[in-house]
């Protein structure tokens, strides 16, 4: 099977971990922070559609543009939680893992908003590795940033299990 690895958007700057022993070194250290990804409308039309989220704060442009205090539409909190998994997968790889799941979140804030057509960036910090069953389980305390903004869009402690070979 083959490690645990991105979507092929990454620029090659992903941290590459060759094993969940070696990720442990790194408790209580940032592993990493991920490539640029756009959080189009065309995806927030589409996470709305497949949530049945259709609010119009974020899928009705013109509408926002004169009602919302964000002058636009704006991604859904779950939208850009979902993409943690995505963000993670561009920051690093790790060797030796059949799959990792998504095991849940501890603690999730929506800082401030993201406008459709913004960049977000994951920042993953290892809080935590502790041995499971067929695997480990990490906690990542994770900031999603905004491109051009100096406040966090998402603050997150997930839970992920990684499950070895």
């Amino acid at each position: 099977m083959p490690d645990w690895e991105p979507s092929g958007r990454s620029s090659g700057l992903q941290k590459q971990i060759a094993s969940v022993a070696e990720l442990a070194s790194y408790v209580g250290k940032e592993v990493g922070v991920s490539d640029w990804l756009e959080v189009s409308q065309e995806r927030i039309n589409q996470f709305a559609d497949a949530t049945e989220d259709r609010q119009w704060i974020h899928v009705d442009p013109e509408r926002a543009a004169r009602e919302s205090p964000f002058q636009t539409t704006i991604a859904h909190g779950f939208l850009t939680l979902s993409l943690l998994s995505e963000l993670a997968k561009m920051t690093m790889s790790i060797g030796g893992v059949r799959m990792g799941i998504n095991y849940g979140l501890n603690r999730v804030r929506f800082v401030s908003p993201v406008p459709a057509g913004a960049r977000i960036r994951g920042r993953f910090t290892l809080s935590a590795l502790e041995e499971i069953k067929g695997g480990a389980q990490a906690t990542w305390h994770v900031t999603v940033e905004r491109a051009g903004s100096d406040k966090p869009c998402c603050v997150a402690e997930w839970l992920v299990r990684y499950m070895s070979d």
